[in-house]
């Protein structure tokens, strides 16, 4: 059965009351994110000192680190912005034997200049495509290097906005380190529930293979982020299909306060429960 986990930057405090709230909640598996250690999401330079601090921690709570963030918009107005991104990139890759993870996750990103998590019109030009391609190749390069996966999330405001975009990508690139993050509430916005059914049965179906990571958060009919269970995304669905597939990795959690925490990870671990106890 898949293990639940939680994006670290849910709890704040320093990372050793981070490690201790992931571990009263009843999780060993988290998302890592340096800004969890008072870095920028983004360091283009990890001390040593700063690296062994972490590893001791996730020892000491014995917590395994499923992914790590490394979310930098690969389509940016601004190639600098790109750049920038790559070099992090890079420093993060090279600290994943340390964290003893093989994922840095990743969003393709907007032409927005401003926030990458809104849409913007230019993302479906060819000029969007062909940067993003010319990103995207270079963090393979970075990946194979320190052999480790790069996990994209289709996402309705990046210029990966579909599933079948996301399959065209990885059949174009055509290489083993570029995976899949997979999370249903990204998939839609404010339409209809037979609509949201169909993407994630679709998603799943065409990218399945690839699925490298699952969260589990949620979307409101207004098309707020909600804990998973208050909104419009079908666990029983999502999540039997998953199972289906025999996929074994980590269900994450994310998008919700941590007085949430408790009550989404029994909501999961019950449907679950009955999907197992129904096969």
């Amino acid at each position: 059965m898949m293990e639940i986990g939680v994006f670290a930057k849910t709890f704040s405090g320093p990372f050793e009351a981070v490690c201790g709230q992931v571990k009263t909640s009843g999780i060993n598996r988290i998302q890592f994110n340096y800004a969890c250690v008072g870095l920028p999401s983004l360091p283009q330079v990890i001390e040593s000192s700063v690296l062994n601090s972490v590893q001791q921690k996730l020892d000491d709570y014995a917590l395994t680190v499923e992914a790590v963030s490394g979310t930098f918009n690969m389509i940016h107005p601004d190639p600098a912005q790109r750049e920038y991104g790559l070099t992090a990139l890079e420093t993060i890759a090279g600290s994943c034997h340390v964290l003893n993870t093989n994922l840095i996750t990743l969003c393709t990103g907007s032409r927005n200049p401003d926030d990458m998590w809104k849409a913007h019109p230019e993302n479906n030009l060819p000029d969007a495509w062909y940067d993003l391609r010319q990103t995207v190749d270079r963090a393979l390069a970075i990946a194979e290097r320190y052999n480790v996966f790069l996990g994209i999330e289709p996402e309705t405001a990046n210029v990966i906005n579909t599933v079948g975009k996301a399959a065209r990508l990885l059949k174009e690139v055509n290489s083993p380190y570029l995976k899949i993050v997979f999370d249903p509430a990204n998939l839609f916005d404010r339409e209809p529930d037979n609509v949201i059914r169909y993407r994630i049965q679709h998603g799943l179906a065409l990218l399945g293979d690839s699925i490298m990571s699952a969260h589990a958060k949620d979307r409101s009919a207004g098309g707020k982020v909600v804990a998973a269970g208050k909104g419009l995304v079908p666990f029983p669905l999502y999540l039997e299909q998953l199972q289906g597939m025999g996929y074994t990795g980590g269900l994450i959690m994310h998008g919700l306060a941590p007085d949430e925490v408790a009550e989404t990870q029994q909501y999961l671990r019950t449907v679950l429960s009955r999907i197992t106890n129904t096969r």
